[in-house]
């Protein structure tokens, strides 16, 4: 079964944040994270009951590891119904977890 995929504002704008942090200083590098990203999301489609819980109070906010390079980026997700996905917030691994009270 393939979830639908949505996105909240703020994980749009969390997209365009690292892609701008990143590219200022490495095109190609931009392009890859970017990739990744995307990869990591389309696994999620797929398999998002294999991603870790975010709460234990909430078996539905759950965080995905994307790996990129020694580092990688974290994305929090809701799984809403047996149909859809949220992406809540995207953020670099060295990101400080205040973002995530954001959302």
């Amino acid at each position: 079964m393939s979830y639908q995929v949505r996105y909240t504002k703020a994980a749009k704008e969390d997209i365009v944040r690292l892609y701008g942090f990143i590219v200022e200083q490495d095109i190609a590098a931009a392009r890859k994270a970017l990739d990744a990203i995307k990869k990591g999301i389309e696994f999620l489609r797929e398999f998002p009951f294999t991603c870790r819980k975010a709460t234990a109070e909430d078996s539905l906010l759950r965080e995905m590891i994307i790996s990129f390079g020694a580092r990688g980026y974290v994305v929090l997700f809701e799984i809403e119904d047996r149909k859809t996905i949220t992406i809540l917030a995207i953020r670099h691994q060295r990101e400080e977890d205040l973002l995530w009270e954001a959302v």
